[in-house]
C-alpha cells in the first residue's frame, strides 16, 4: 500500500445502482443452474438474467465480490472510466476471505461471469436515471483482465501458501456504463460494509440489499408478499412453510443486528406477507 493510499480515509459505505438493487440477480445457491432467471416488475417490465454458454448463474461468492468491486469503487472516487485495479490477494481479504489457491480461482471465475452475465431489461423492467425506463441488455462489468505476477515477483511467493507459479494476480476491471451513469446520477442506495459482512448468510445479505431499496422511498415499514419476495431475490422454494425456514435464520440476522426492528410473517385475504418494520440507518454510511 503507499503512504498516499494510507493517507486517505476509509469509505466504509458502499453505494449500489439502486435499479440493479430491484431485481433479482444472484442465485442464493451455488448450484449448477445455468437456466435464466426471469422476472416481471409491479409496472409489466420483463427482466432477465442469462447466463454465458457453459456457464452458471451469479451466485452467493458472486454477490459478495459484487459488493467489494462497488466498494472499491466508490472509495477510489468513481473514476470517470469505471476502472478499478486491485490485487487478487487484497480483494479476498477486503472481503474477509482466506487467500488461496481455490479462491483465487474462485475470484477470477466469479469476475469473469459478472463480465459475461447478460442482463436484460424490456418494456422498461431497468430505470435508467438519464433515460428512464429502458430496454436494454448489458453486464455489471465491460472488461475483466488479469494478470499473473511478474517474473521478478516470484520470489515473494512463500508469503502465499498452496499457490503455484505466477501467482498471486493483478486485476483490472471496468464497471458497465450503464451503472455507472445511475452510480453519478445518485440513483442509489448505501450499505454498511461492516454490517454487510457481519451478516454470514447470503440470504440476510440479499435481504439487507432490498430493504435498504425499501428505505430509499422514505419507508418507515415495507409489506411484500412471501411470493413476490421469493421471485425478487430470487429463491427457489416456492411454498409458504418453506420460505419461511429459510428466511428465518436471515431474519434473525438482521434483527440481531438492528438493521430492522420488528418481522412478521402474517396471512392476509388467503395470500401470505413479510411485514419488515425498519431499523434506523447506520452511521457508517457515507
Amino acid at each position: 500500500m503507499t503512504l498516499a493510499a494510507r493517507k486517505r480515509p476509509a469509505v466504509r459505505g458502499v453505494v449500489l445502482d439502486r435499479s440493479l438493487e430491484e431485481l433479482p440477480l444472484f442465485r442464493l445457491s451455488d448450484s449448477a443452474d445455468d437456466a435464466p432467471v426471469s422476472f416481471t416488475t409491479e409496472n409489466g417490465g420483463r427482466w432477465r438474467v442469462i447466463p454465458a454458454p457453459g456457464d452458471r448463474l451469479p451466485g452467493t461468492f458472486d454477490q459478495d465480490v459484487y459488493v467489494e468491486l462497488l466498494h472499491r469503487y466508490h472509495e477510489a472516487g468513481s473514476p470517470a472510466d469505471g476502472a478499478v485495479t486491485f490485487t487478487l490477494h487484497s480483494f479476498l481479504r477486503s472481503m474477509g476471505r482466506r487467500a488461496d489457491g481455490r479462491t483465487y480461482e474462485q475470484l477470477r471465475a466469479a469476475l469473469t461471469r459478472l463480465e459475461r452475465t447478460t442482463l436484460e431489461s424490456t418494456e422498461g423492467a431497468y430505470w435508467s436515471a438519464p433515460t428512464g425506463p429502458a430496454d436494454i441488455s448489458f453486464t455489471v462489468l465491460s472488461t475483466v483482465s488479469v494478470q499473473r505476477r511478474r517474473v521478478a515477483d516470484r520470489e515473494q511467493l512463500h508469503l502465499f501458501g498452496n499457490l503455484a507459479a505466477g501467482e498471486p494476480g493483478d486485476a483490472r476491471v471496468t464497471l458497465s456504463a450503464t451503472l455507472r451513469a445511475n452510480l453519478a446520477a445518485r440513483h442509489v442506495i448505501t450499505l454498511s460494509a461492516a454490517r454487510y459482512h457481519a451478516l454470514s448468510s447470503p440470504v440476510a445479505r440479499r435481504l439487507y440489499r432490498i430493504l435498504e431499496v425499501a428505505r430509499s422511498d422514505g419507508r418507515l415499514s415495507w409489506r411484500i408478499t412471501l411470493e413476490r419476495l421469493a421471485e425478487q431475490m430470487p429463491l427457489s422454494q416456492r411454498y409458504p412453510s418453506h420460505l419461511t425456514r429459510v428466511l428465518q435464520p436471515a431474519h434473525e440476522m438482521l434483527l440481531s443486528a438492528g438493521l430492522v426492528r420488528d418481522i412478521a410473517i402474517r396471512q392476509y385475504e388467503k395470500e401470505w406477507h413479510v411485514d419488515y418494520v425498519l431499523g434506523s440507518r447506520p452511521r457508517d454510511e457515507n
